[in-house]
């Protein structure tokens, strides 16, 4: 910690013009006023200090020295440096770079352009490292690339997690080659901290571009980044130079990287602390069993208890037509996934993003904490009205969106938590730009993959469950369906269209499609039936969540007793023999 202090010392001493504009007036002393480079205004240095280093005029970042970022994040007197000292070799014999790195050394009281050590973040140890902009706009040489890459293979010892800041002109001209070798050599040190089961939250701020871009930069198991950050590979002005176009406003913010799914969230600066705590704790690493996160109650079910409850599915059930059904599960004012998701789980921290093309808003994933356990919750997403209907694409997916659910099961799988889906699609997307992605692969690939998952994998059909659409996220140890749910090969409509040519006959299709979830549970097909009330509303969900949430309680203390292999194994003996 003393050395710590010495460095902050230093730092703080030698770093005072960093944004600070000099004013020639005797009145006005040296350092009190800074400019903003987004919006010109003259302001308080103190005000700026006291708004996490944010314009109080715009709104504007300022951007932010490593060991002041360090501070804002950390648990107070947490931080130890490591893997400093290490000498900038000159491989290409540059004239003039090792003067021009040492007098760096001197104005930034910094060793390199990025500061690396050990820390704790609302009492999870975590290994960190802080690029900082003013040591040659934080370009990666040789020795950032060998502090990034030992911090990792700490960290992989340790069992802890990394969390990078990358704030990077890209590779280091001066430094050629040896340069360009870092972006291997970081990325295979990351990807063996990946194998080792542990997490990596790449943390984007501005500018990050280049050689740091399409390496650790964006590796990350989540990917953060502050808003309106400058992030791409190539530069703008090399971009402009190259086509010869101007480009759009707003093109490599970090608000075009979210809406192109590269990104799990923008967070503000004030907010980015407590996020990663939420992260954090819930990857935190447990010796105990899930088991012990329940209190299981097991209920006395008598056989006359058993037969009444069979009776009242079967009475119910008589009173609406598979039509009726159909129309229920289609109601605007039907509970979405997101009001499930609010009423089952705390802390959910939603994540974007495919990695690569589009977040598409039809699916909602993230992370959760269900009872103390962390799980990732996956959902189709309708919305509640038509500018919501519009935004989700009334619950259809596109290609981007299977892949962004197909990423968070994977990143599930490595975690060990287990998955949860509600499904509530007419079906997928069906038009020119989902084909020209794959819609097809994408739906298959999902399949695929959840077939031998190794968590366990829980689906709700909460709606409509139509076609392959649905079942991309209905690969599962257990399906359940909502009483007034429908789960079928399409739709009523189409399925009247194709096989007697008339879509008028879809009331008539629907009892024949055996498509309800009455029909469902007597094939097989799912394992459990949640009984709706006569008016089901937002009002009255919270009924139907509290024995859901039970439900689920029990699915998880036997799902998760089994071993993976045994897991897998009867997941895929269900499909295989039961059909």
């Amino acid at each position: 910690m003393e050395r710590f202090m010495k460095f902050k010392k230093l730092f703080d001493r030698k770093n005072k013009d960093y944004v600070t504009i000099k004013v020639n007036t005797s009145n006005v002393p040296d350092g009190l006023l800074r400019k903003c480079k987004k919006c010109s205004s003259i302001v308080l240095a103190e005000d700026v200090k006291n708004n996490n280093y944010i314009c109080p005029k715009c709104g504007g970042y300022f951007r932010v020295h490593a060991y002041r970022r360090i501070e804002m994040v950390v648990d107070k007197d947490s931080f130890e440096p490591m893997f400093e000292g290490l000498n900038t070799r000159n491989p290409l014999k540059m004239k003039g770079y090792e003067a021009k790195v040492q007098a760096l050394r001197d104005k930034t009281g910094l060793d390199e352009a990025v500061t690396t050590g050990r820390a704790t973040i609302g009492g999870n140890s975590v290994a960190i490292a802080v690029c900082d902009g003013r040591f040659l706009m934080a370009s990666m040489g040789e020795v950032v690339g060998e502090k990034i890459a030992k911090t990792v293979e700490y960290a992989t010892k340790e069992n802890i997690p990394v969390i990078i800041f990358a704030c990077s002109g890209g590779a280091r001209m001066q430094e050629g080659m040896v340069s360009l070798m870092q972006m291997a050599k970081t990325s295979a040190a990351l990807k063996r901290h990946s194998e080792s089961g542990n997490l990596y939250i790449s943390v984007l701020t501005d500018p990050t571009t280049g050689g740091v871009t399409a390496s650790f930069a964006m590796l990350g198991d989540i990917i953060l980044a502050e808003p309106k950050a400058l992030i791409g590979f190539a530069g703008p002005r090399v971009i402009e130079q190259t086509i010869g176009q101007k480009l759009p406003k707003g093109f490599q913010r970090s608000e075009f990287l979210l809406e192109h799914g590269f990104i799990d969230g923008i967070v503000e600066r004030k907010n980015l602390r407590n996020r990663l705590i939420t992260i954090l704790t819930l990857h935190k690493k447990d010796d105990k069993s899930y088991t012990d996160n329940f209190n299981i109650k097991k209920e006395k079910s008598t056989m006359a208890q058993k037969k009444r409850e069979s009776i009242k599915m079967i009475t119910e059930s008589v009173k609406k037509s598979a039509w009726d059904r159909v129309l229920a599960s289609r109601m605007n004012d039907r509970p979405i996934a997101s009001d499930y998701i609010d009423l089952l789980f705390d802390d959910f921290v939603e994540f974007h993003g495919d990695r690569y093309f589009k977040d598409d808003q039809a699916i909602i994933g993230g992370i959760a904490s269900f009872h103390g356990m962390p799980v990732t919750v996956i959902a189709q997403e309708k919305g509640h009205n038509t500018k919501e209907n519009l935004e989700h694409n009334f619950g259809m997916p596109s290609p981007d969106g299977y892949r962004k659910a197909l990423r968070l099961m994977k990143q599930a799988e490595k975690f060990n938590r287990p998955v949860i889906c509600f499904v509530d699609t007419p079906g997928a997307f069906c038009g020119l730009e989902a084909e020209e992605r794959g819609q097809g692969e994408a739906i298959a690939r999902n399949l695929f993959e959840m077939s031998s998952l190794r968590t366990p994998i829980l689906s709700i059909v909460i709606g409509e469950g139509g076609s392959g659409g649905a079942l991309a996220l209905a690969v599962a140890d257990e399906v359940w369906m909502m009483e007034n749910a429908v789960y079928s090969i399409l739709s009523p409509e189409g399925y009247a269209s194709i096989l007697w040519k008339d879509s008028k006959r879809a009331k008539e299709a629907a009892g024949a499609m055996k498509m309800t979830a009455k029909d469902l549970k007597e094939m097989g097909i799912i394992k459990k039936v949640f009984f709706e009330p006569e008016k089901y509303t937002t009002d009255t969900l919270p009924k139907i969540t509290e024995k859901m949430d039970k439900e689920i309680v029990k699915f998880l203390a036997e799902k998760t007793k089994i071993t993976k292999e045994q897991l897998v194994d009867e997941r895929y003996n269900f499909f295989s023999n039961g059909y």
